[in-house]
């Protein structure tokens, strides 16, 4: 079991930036951000494994970055350009074990979350 903590939401005019950060109690091999806005389903945002190798959803390619320092257990995630749509509780997601892909994963450690919030 690892435990994750999330900083880093807050409230932003869109077109601004948010930088969100995880950190986690122990090591991880897939970790991703998810979000989920009120009335809509919990979708993933973008994902990194233990070597690095990334993916996003595309409604976030070219504005987020997600990044993982795997000797600290720490992710982040840069938002720039944030949109109105991007409002959203943002999660923290950790896969501990090896795993030939982290696409699909049903992840089974979560953090409590943090809150992005974009006014137009």
């Amino acid at each position: 079991q690892v435990r994750l903590v999330e900083s880093g939401g807050g409230s932003v005019q869109a077109g601004g930036s948010l930088r969100l950060s995880c950190v986690a109690s122990g090591s991880a091999y897939c970790m991703a951000w998810f979000r989920q806005a009120p009335g809509k389903e919990r979708e993933e945002v973008a994902r990194i494994d233990r070597g690095s190798m990334t993916s996003y959803a595309d409604s976030v390619k070219g504005r987020f970055t997600i990044s993982r320092d795997s000797a600290e257990n720490t992710m982040a995630l840069q938002m720039n350009s944030l949109k109105p749509e991007d409002t959203a509780m943002y999660y923290c997601a950790a896969h501990s074990r090896y795993t030939l892909s982290c696409a699909g994963l049903q992840y089974s450690n979560w953090g409590q979350g943090t809150q992005v919030t974009v006014s137009s």
